[in-house]
């Protein structure tokens, strides 16, 4: 599957925080990439330009591209609720961001390799597709095989910190866990106005 494999700073600097996770962001006060980064900050953005941006934004932290953001939010619109909050649900419900919730993974990019490499079981079978949506009741855990693997142990030394979602039930020791309940607009800890995005495709 298409990914975007650029560079990270490059994207974070364009949106002015680490929206990517990268240990190379320096803080948010870095101006955008380019000659003229610096004096297109200054610069005030109109509504259109505002709501793209958001939209850019969403997809570049799941690392979806154009066509499949698309049709997550015609399945969101489809969903009876709040339209905005239905995309932000979908997109935690992807295995590779689940992954990423649990700990398995340092970034969202990682976890998506981490699925990619088969390193992943999901109720006993293994699934190797990081946009897999995750259904209340699924667990989710690293093969037998792998929970051995030092990466794992790097992995987890460096996320044990980490605040799991109310929405997930962890197994830190047996590198398991579970979807207990479909994720709350104020669990989803990301600065995304979804309401700009749905005003977006509603033009």
């Amino acid at each position: 599957m298409a990914r975007y494999t650029g560079p990270k700073t490059k994207i974070s600097r364009i949106f002015g925080e680490p929206i990517l996770g990268n240990g190379k962001w320096l803080n948010k006060n870095s101006n955008p990439p380019g000659q003229h980064g610096a004096a297109r900050k200054r610069k005030s953005l109109g509504e259109y330009a505002l709501q793209l941006r958001e939209k850019q934004k969403a997809k570049r932290i799941y690392g979806v591209l154009e066509a499949q953001f698309a049709n997550y939010f015609e399945k969101a619109d489809r969903i009876p609720g709040v339209t905005g909050e239905n995309l932000l649900r979908l997109l935690e419900m992807r295995l590779d961001n689940v992954v990423y919730r649990l700990g398995y993974g340092r970034s969202r990019t990682e976890a998506r390799q981490v699925v990619r490499h088969n390193h992943i079981l999901v109720n006993g079978k293994k699934v190797n597709i990081p946009s897999y949506q995750v259904k209340i009741g699924d667990v989710i855990e690293i093969k037998e095989k792998s929970k051995g693997l030092q990466r794992f142990k790097d992995i987890t030394d460096t996320t044990a910190s980490r605040i799991i979602p109310e929405w997930l039930e962890a197994d830190i020791d047996n590198l398991k866990g579970k979807v207990v309940a479909l994720p709350e607009r104020d669990q989803i800890d990301i600065d995304i106005q979804e309401t700009l995005i749905v005003e977006l495709y509603s033009k």
